[in-house]
C-alpha cells in the first residue's frame, strides 16, 4: 500500500480546460455531494492544482488496487511522513477512516456523518451552462434542453449521448434503482407514489415492497429525484423530478415537452436553494416570497389571463404577492388587484436575481 500511495503522491494531475461553478472552495475542508457527472473530481482537481504539488494527495477511493483495510493502516503515517497539507478522498466509502490534516476532502454521492462543510454540487444550471457555449445566443437555450446539465455531455457527440447516459447510469446504480430511475423518467413532473412504482415494476421483475422502498429513498438521499410536497397536505402525493433533463430523452421514448419545461424550471430553483410547493393548478408556490411561479412554454396574455381566473382562489387565501409565468420567449404582464402578474421568458428569469 505504500508503494501505491506513493505513486498517487508522485502522479501529475491533468485537468481540460476548466470552467468555473457557482461553487467557490475555500481554504476549508469540505464534504462535496453529488450524484455521478455532476463536477465533483473536476472542482477538486482545479483547487489542488492552485497548490503546490508536494502539499496534497488525490485518491480515488474506486481505484481498484486500494485495500481499504491496508489504506486505513498506512494513510495517517504517509500523510505525516510526507506532510500532507491537504488530502482529497474521492469517491469515499464510510469504512476509510478519516486522518488529521490540515484540509480534508471527501467527495461521494451520499452525505456522511463528518466534521466537514457540506456542499452540494448540482449538474449545471442555465448560468453555469452559458460558460461552456461558445458565443451567447438564440441558440444557447435550444443547446441547454439537448444536453442538459452535466458537463461532460458537450464532449459526447449527439448520436451517443444517450447510450453514453444510459452507461453511465448502469454502472452507478443498482439494478433496482435504475429500474426505477427509468419509471420516474417516464412519469416526469407528475405525482408518483413508491407503491404505484411498485404495483408496476412487479409486472415485470420480482421485486419485494421493501426492497423498492429502500432503493427510492436512496434515489432520493442521493439527489437523482426530487420530491416536491403539496402546500399543507403532507401526506398527499408527492410530484416526482428528476435530476436532469437529459435522463428524459436517455431512458424513456415519451415525449412532453411541457413536463421536460417544468422539470427544468423545477431544478433551477432547487440549485437556487428556494423551497417550493405545488396545489392543484399551481406548479410551484415559494412561501417564503409569496409568490406562484406558473410553468407555460407558449403562453400569451390571454392564456395566463385564463388560468389567473382558475386559481383566483389560492391568490386570495395565501394572500399571493407575485404570479410569475415562465415562458421559453413571450414577455409582459396581466392586471390584478392583489398580485403583479407578468410572463417572462425562462432565459431572462434564470439569469436575473
Amino acid at each position: 500500500m505504500e508503494i501505491l500511495l506513493e505513486e498517487l503522491y508522485k502522479t501529475d494531475i491533468n485537468l481540460d480546460k476548466f470552467h468555473f461553478r457557482k461553487l467557490f472552495l475555500e481554504d476549508l475542508s469540505y464534504q462535496i455531494n453529488g450524484i455521478t457527472q455532476s463536477g465533483k473530481t473536476k472542482l477538486v482537481k482545479n483547487y489542488l492544482l492552485g497548490l503546490k504539488k508536494n502539499t496534497y494527495l488525490y485518491i480515488d477511493c474506486n481505484d481498484i488496487r486500494i485495500d481499504i483495510d491496508e489504506l486505513n493502516k498506512n494513510l495517517a503515517t504517509f500523510c505525516t511522513t510526507n506532510k500532507i497539507h491537504t488530502l482529497v478522498l474521492d469517491n469515499y466509502k464510510p469504512s476509510i477512516n478519516i486522518v488529521n490534516v490540515a484540509q480534508l476532502f471527501t467527495c461521494s454521492e451520499l452525505e456522511y456523518d463528518l466534521p466537514l462543510h457540506v456542499e452540494k454540487l448540482y449538474p449545471l444550471d442555465y448560468e453555469e451552462f452559458l460558460a461552456f457555449e461558445y458565443k451567447y445566443d438564440s441558440t444557447a437555450l435550444n443547446h441547454f434542453f439537448q444536453l442538459g446539465g452535466f458537463p461532460s455531455m458537450h464532449k459526447v457527440h449527439s448520436d451517443d449521448r444517450n447510450i453514453y447516459l444510459q452507461k453511465i447510469l448502469k454502472y452507478t446504480l443498482e439494478e433496482v434503482e435504475f429500474d426505477i430511475l427509468v419509471f420516474c423518467a417516464k412519469m416526469m413532473a407528475q405525482k408518483i407514489s413508491p407503491y404505484s412504482i411498485y404495483e408496476r415494476l412487479k409486472q415485470n421483475r420480482k421485486i419485494s415492497k421493501d426492497k423498492l422502498y429502500k432503493s427510492y429513498d436512496s434515489l432520493l438521499k442521493k439527489n437523482y429525484i426530487h420530491q416536491v410536497e403539496k402546500i399543507n397536505h403532507k401526506k398527499a402525493t408527492k410530484k416526482v423530478y428528476l435530476c436532469d433533463i437529459s435522463l428524459k430523452s436517455a431512458l424513456s421514448r415519451e415525449k412532453n415537452f411541457a413536463r421536460l419545461f417544468e422539470n427544468m424550471i423545477f431544478l433551477e430553483l432547487l440549485k437556487n436553494k428556494r423551497l417550493c410547493f405545488y396545489d392543484d393548478g399551481v406548479d410551484f408556490y415559494l412561501e417564503e416570497n409569496s409568490e406562484i411561479i406558473l410553468c407555460m412554454p407558449f403562453a400569451d396574455e390571454r392564456s395566463l389571463f385564463k388560468k389567473i381566473e382558475a386559481i383566483e382562489a389560492f391568490i386570495f387565501t395565501y394572500n399571493i404577492k407575485k404570479v410569475t409565468a415562465i415562458t421559453m420567449s413571450r414577455e409582459g404582464s396581466v392586471s390584478h388587484p392583489l398580485s403583479k402578474v407578468e410572463m417572462l421568458p425562462f432565459d431572462i428569469w434564470a439569469l436575473g436575481d
